[in-house]
């Protein structure tokens, strides 16, 4: 038996491939297929399965294109409905792959099909648990993701979520090893661990939602207190795991074309694409074509992009650091975003050569900041970071003003006025600050290294909060602050 992880950091993502005896089922894969398919020739070995443990709502699934390439079965829980051909499998059902079996668990509560698959080994003990998101490591699944207006509502599925969880989870052996689909970054939680696997036993002892002594009132009031709003591209993504989408192969082939510098600045005239700049923050800072859009390949870029990115169709064209354009194409595709054109063939470089316009937005040290502060600042500051992470210290001049609600609220800001943007460390400031450059704000400061140097700096600063002695009255109002 094998049974490997493939864990995903950008999505905090975890696909699962386990093999025996010349078989093999693949977990919630990812949307590029190559990856497994070249793990089963390397392994001679043949995919039989493909488990799916619900919708997934904050990333394309590769189930489609890899049932196509391999002949494998596409097999989800009970209640799911899909446009393509599945196995629906009944609660209870077990399923061999080579000397193993998978037993069906039907748990909903994070979504109405919502599975957990219970694999015993070749001795028919019980091993572990692949969970998706019902159980996660010192949580569960958010309960308001599936709400179905004038049916089902997330006290509903809430509900569902602490009977699943007690009547088929918490029954099973303390030593079995839990595999969730996401670890902490996902936004499928409210506070996912760091871990990307551990044991049952540790999470009957310390996950607040396996509380024995938990009532389902109790239970329903914890895990729907404090939910922000899902990203928008969620439900966007949870229609195409159930209806369909194309070819990722097509989609790489179309968004992998180098573009000129005349042929790129015509599709972003004639098909309106959004120029998305991949590069690190200073080098966007520094240089950038007008109007582009920074959100770097070297950080949470999927999310962000999903978060800030309304249209899922909406045309896109790349600058990208060299050598990485599949990568930036792959991952785009990996949250629905399949209409890249092509890319700026030679990059910012090319651009300049063939006398074209670039810009750039200001940057300076936390300690030209302080100085500034002293003198008095002629304009005002931005902490873009999370509600939490505002509360647990923040510069006493700042205002906080998430990126996740930036389009939201940018109707709150004034064109004619300074902003100067920080964050943690000065890539989500660097996105706020190019998104709002090219909404007509040309007055922008970007702090380098965020609150990571204003923290080390003579600014002056309210007192350290740990976020875990925050009471939840106050993260609900900071939230409803700037929701």
């Amino acid at each position: 038996m094998k049974v490997e992880q493939i864990y995903t950091g950008c999505l905090a993502q975890g696909a699962y491939y386990i093999e025996s005896a010349g078989e093999a089922v693949i977990i919630d894969p990812l949307r590029e297929t190559q990856p497994y398919l070249d793990k089963l020739a390397k392994a001679g070995t043949k995919l039989k399965y493909i488990f799916e443990t619900h919708f997934h709502a904050d990333f394309v699934s590769g189930h489609l294109d890899l049932a196509k390439e391999t002949g494998a079965t596409i097999v989800y829980g009970p209640s799911a409905e899909t446009a393509y051909d599945i196995y629906q499998a009944k609660d209870g059902e077990e399923l061999r792959v080579g000397d193993l079996t998978f037993k069906v668990l039907h748990t909903p509560g994070h979504t109405l099909e919502s599975t957990t698959y219970l694999l015993r080994d070749e001795q028919g003990k019980d091993y572990a648990i692949f969970t998706g998101d019902t159980l996660f490591l010192g949580d569960v699944g958010r309960p308001d993701l599936a709400i179905k207006q004038g049916t089902i509502t997330q006290d509903d599925l809430a509900a569902m979520l602490y009977h699943s969880l007690r009547d088929k989870i918490m029954p099973l052996s303390d030593d079995l090893i839990v595999y969730p689909a996401h670890g902490a970054g996902s936004a499928c939680g409210k506070n996912l661990s760091k871990e990307t696997w551990g044991y049952l036993g540790e999470q009957k002892e310390t996950n607040y939602a396996l509380r024995a002594d938990m009532t389902e009132a109790e239970f329903v009031k914890e895990v729907t207190t404090g939910l922000l709003p899902a990203p928008s591209y969620f439900a966007k993504n949870a229609k195409l795991n159930k209806e369909g989408y194309g070819s990722f192969d097509d989609v790489l082939e179309k968004g992998s074309i180098a573009l000129s510098p005349d042929r790129f600045e015509a599709l972003v005239e004639t098909t309106d694409a959004l120029m998305l700049d991949t590069r690190s923050p200073q080098e966007f800072a520094e240089e950038h074509i007008p109007n582009s859009i920074f959100i770097g390949i070297d950080g949470s870029f999927a999310p962000w992009v999903g978060a800030l990115i309304a249209d899922i169709q909406q045309p896109i064209v790349l600058i990208t650091p060299a050598g990485r354009e599949e990568e930036v194409v792959t991952r785009l595709a990996r949250v629905g975003y399949d209409h890249t054109l092509g890319f700026l063939d030679g990059g910012i470089k090319a651009w300049k050569a063939a006398g074209k316009e670039t810009d750039n937005i200001q940057s300076i040290t936390a300690d030209e900041l302080a100085q500034r502060l002293e003198k008095g600042l002629d304009g005002t500051l931005l902490d873009v970071r999370k509600p939490t992470e505002f509360l647990a210290q923040h510069a006493e001049a700042a205002t906080n003003f998430p990126l996740d609600y930036l389009n939201k609220n940018m109707d709150r800001l004034d064109r004619n006025a300074t902003y100067y943007l920080h964050c943690q460390g000065g890539y989500r400031s660097m996105i706020s600050a190019s998104i709002l450059k090219a909404r007509g704000f040309h007055q922008l400061v970007d702090i380098q290294k965020g609150w990571a140097d204003i923290e080390k700096s003579s600014i002056a600063k309210t007192a350290y909060a740990c976020p875990t002695s925050l009471t939840q009255e106050t993260i609900d109002e900071a939230n409803a602050a700037v929701v």
